[in-house]
């Protein structure tokens, strides 16, 4: 469908799930990628399937939810090849609970991988993008950020302000030649979704 030969990207949440197959098909369409997640064994035997597919990858092990490791990562991959076309800001973690029960400290984890990870990963990755005037920031929001149901309020809160945060940032950075998008995936068979599919 379209050719990204010499482009480089950068895919959070890639070792399973949807940002597995986001990589597998950014690589297939000739993107060098980045895989990320916190697992390194994990990642490595993602870049080993892909290398034998022909498809050139990297391995990044940190958590989105640490900014210095945000910024360091990214840094690094921008200075390694010189280049930072995509980031595909996917990573996202789920917890279920009633409101009358949820802790506020899984909230906040919540919210710190699904939405503040998100904002630092476009901040690092807009430092890199906008000096050569060029870059796509995806972000995968969600349905339920629309379409609400119960027990998962932490998730549909960050979420919702994803959606919110794209069309920020989107207005920011245009003037750069920068895009930044969100797709808003309904319910994926994949390992986040187990609980809910079962």
């Amino acid at each position: 469908m379209f050719d990204l030969k010499g482009k480089v990207a950068l895919v959070t949440g890639a070792s399973r799930g949807l940002g597995w197959t986001m990589a597998r098909s950014l690589g297939q369409a000739g993107a060098t990628v980045v895989l990320n997640a916190r697992d390194a064994a994990a990642l490595e035997a993602r870049r080993a399937e892909l290398a034998a597919h022909g498809v050139a990858a990297e391995v990044a092990a940190f958590d989105v939810s640490d900014e210095t490791a945000v910024a360091q990562w990214v840094k690094r991959i921008g200075e390694a090849h010189g280049r930072l076309d995509i980031v595909v800001a996917n990573a996202g973690i789920q917890h279920r609970s009633p409101i009358t029960e949820f802790a506020t400290a899984d909230f906040k984890r919540v919210v710190d991988t699904n939405l503040t990870a998100v904002w630092m990963l476009a901040r690092e990755a807009a430092r890199i993008m906008i000096p050569a005037k060029r870059g796509r920031i995806v972000v995968t929001g969600s349905i339920s950020a629309i379409a609400a149901r119960p027990t998962i309020s932490a998730y549909i809160a960050s979420k919702g302000a994803v959606h919110a945060l794209t069309r920020e940032l989107a207005v920011e950075l245009a003037k750069h030649g920068i895009t930044v998008n969100a797709i808003a995936p309904g319910y994926f068979a994949t390992e986040m979704n187990t609980a809910l599919i079962e």
